[in-house]
């Protein structure tokens, strides 16, 4: 297997509930903000596991004498390798792992994973700054999102399976309450043939 082979799926959208937004920039009175779509480091090792579980490493390298933690990212792909630098951000969140997932997350995009995040529109959002958050999460455009997320419940449907990927709930209730949100999901994206018209008894078809 070629990196040409799966450069497709190495460049195919998230799932839409696997990208988190964050604020660049605010309006003069902070009402609003202009949002930046992102994905984490684990969703770059999910990727790879899922097409290339085997053939992938990644490698860095500290750069000392900055003003914060910052490392060479070195990752390789089917024995093509690509490099960028990862900065931590300011603060408590200033870690050596932090820098570590940022240029993780950097080397993807020259594989292409999440490379599309780039091309969406600016996108600015209604801010409530006292929570630090966007007061209703953007959306993304249907190019933005895979295939089966560009279908009627396609989205709550992969969110809820998921979901029910790592737990599933012990109350019937709550079980019950899954599986009729399941059902209707699936419905959406397969909905029933339509039924023909009863005949009456002597009338012609």
């Amino acid at each position: 297997m070629k990196l040409s082979d799966v450069q497709k799926r190495l460049q195919a959208p998230f799932p839409a509930h696997m990208v988190a937004w964050k604020p660049a920039a605010y309006s003069r009175d902070r009402s609003r903000a202009l949002m930046l779509a992102h994905i984490d480091a684990r969703a770059v090792q999910d990727r790879l596991d899922a097409i290339c579980p085997d053939a992938w490493t990644f490698e860095i390298e500290v750069i000392p004498g900055t003003r914060q933690p910052t490392v060479k990212g070195r990752l390789t792909v089917l024995g093509v390798t690509r490099e960028d630098i990862g900065e931590a951000p300011e603060g408590d969140l200033g870690t050596l792992k932090a820098a570590s997932s940022d240029a993780l997350k950097r080397c993807a995009v020259h594989f292409g994973i999440g490379r599309y995040l780039y091309d969406l529109p600016k996108t600015w959002a209604d801010w409530d700054d006292a929570k630090r958050a966007p007061t209703q999460t953007p959306e993304l455009p249907d190019w933005a999102r895979p295939d089966h997320e560009r279908t009627p419940g396609g989205a709550h449907l992969m969110q809820a399976m998921e979901q029910l990927r790592y737990e599933l709930p012990e109350d019937l209730d709550l079980q019950r309450e899954v599986y009729k949100h399941l059902k209707a999901a699936l419905g959406s994206l397969h909905p029933a043939p339509p039924q023909p018209t009863p005949q009456h008894p002597g009338r012609a078809a």
